[in-house]
């Protein structure tokens, strides 16, 4: 049976890995972003495409309102779209305090409100029963992110998703949390690592390796089966075991 699929940053990285994995199952794709040109590009077949600065209300309503033209019924959502703010182009002010102010606003603007808005504008058209409402967090919600403020946004996930899952539980609509590691391959970072930190990040697993796009996509492809029908509230950790340490 076909699905509708509504994938945020869907145009790089992990968001378009699970694109493509709903997609070669037959599932209907949207895939949202900020960059109409990079959607566009992505090449997941039959997939639609919007552009919207999901941290906007007024652009999550047309968002909605193309939703409920071209899909109707959400049968999953995968909350995808963040970043640690290293790719704004908004320079933060010179004052000490209102730099801290702007990071931190920053990194909740791209990590918990875009989810929020999001998911609140479509939360009536998930499909009852079956829908799936899937979020990506991180390990630096559990180990912290250097500066604070993008680990403190993903852990704001956690709860809101908790409290989703024992209020949409009663319509059948399962939600859960990904937590991703390392991964490699993505435009997180803004270009090439250090060479000395990726070997740093892959000795901290268990696996010896770096995560992959896929691992998270393939991860969010199975939460959203039926076989995880009765799996809801939960993080999953998806990091080689990094997150235990060594």
């Amino acid at each position: 049976m076909t699905r509708n699929v509504v994938v945020s940053g869907g145009g790089t990285g992990i968001g378009l890995s699970a694109a493509r994995a709903f997609a070669a199952d037959g599932d209907r794709v949207l895939l949202l972003g900020r960059r109409a040109e990079v959607l566009e590009k992505a090449g997941v077949p039959g997939a639609l495409t919007y552009a919207a600065d999901l941290s906007d209300p007024h652009a999550v309503r047309g968002v909605a309102r193309f939703v409920a033209a071209e899909l109707g019924t959400v049968d999953v959502l995968v909350n995808n779209a963040g970043g640690s703010g290293g790719l704004e182009t908004e320079a933060a002010p010179e004052d000490p305090l209102e730099a801290v102010a702007h990071t931190w606003t920053v990194n909740f603007r791209l990590n918990v409100l875009t989810s929020v808005l999001l998911t609140e504008a479509l939360r009536d058209r998930l499909a009852s029963p079956g829908g799936r409402l899937l979020f990506v967090s991180s390990i630096a919600a559990y180990r912290g992110s250097g500066g604070g403020a993008y680990a403190a946004a993903k852990a704001g996930l956690h709860p809101y998703a908790f409290d989703l899952a024992r209020n949409l539980g009663p319509r059948g609509v399962t939600v859960n949390v990904v937590a991703p590691g390392y991964i490699e391959d993505t435009d997180f970072f803004g270009g090439p690592m250090d060479p000395e930190r990726r070997e740093q990040l892959i000795a901290e697993t268990s696996t010896a390796r770096p995560g992959t796009p896929g691992d998270i996509a393939q991860t969010l492809h199975w939460l959203a089966s039926p076989g995880a029908g009765h799996i809801t509230a939960q993080v999953i950790q998806v990091n080689g075991g990094a997150e235990r340490g060594h």
